[in-house]
């Protein structure tokens, strides 16, 4: 580590690991927003917890509310099984399940949806932190 200080807003004399974690916290409240309720709504709604009937084996025990919600109002059925959705147990398999009807294939996406913009706000985050901080310190303090 180098003897370097820095100065960041209103925050003196800091170690380059301390502004960092400054600049870190300065994207992220950047990114951050109203959008990322959604985000974390989206996942929410999306986990299997509410109670349901006996499934076979190997199916993921449990049912959220977005499925619910979706094959109550959504309940539409397509002549083929062309929309692919996943399941905590098919995605830890590694499998993509196809269905035909519509409401499974919304409630089934919900979540999924949830983490991407999650996923897509996280690595934003970090890449605008390193490119941030990178522009403020001295050459031996840089990350990459």
């Amino acid at each position: 580590m180098s003897g370097n200080v820095y100065d960041y807003g209103i925050h003196r004399n800091l170690s380059p690991s301390e502004l960092f974690f400054l600049v870190f916290l300065d994207e992220a409240s950047k990114q951050l927003g109203v959008d990322d309720l959604v985000d974390v709504a989206a996942i929410i709604v999306g986990w299997p917890f509410l109670p349901t009937r006996r499934k076979p084996g190997g199916t993921t025990k449990g049912t959220s509310i977005a499925s619910r919600v979706a094959r109550r109002h959504l309940d539409f059925e397509i002549k083929a099984r062309i929309l692919p959705t996943l399941t905590l147990k098919s995605a830890s398999n590694l499998k993509i399940l196809f269905t035909n009807n519509l409401g499974v294939f919304v409630g089934r996406a919900v979540p999924v949806v949830g983490e991407v913009m999650l996923t897509y706000d996280a690595a934003t985050i970090s890449y605008k932190s390193v490119i941030h901080y990178n522009r403020l310190v001295k050459q031996e303090d840089k990350v990459f």
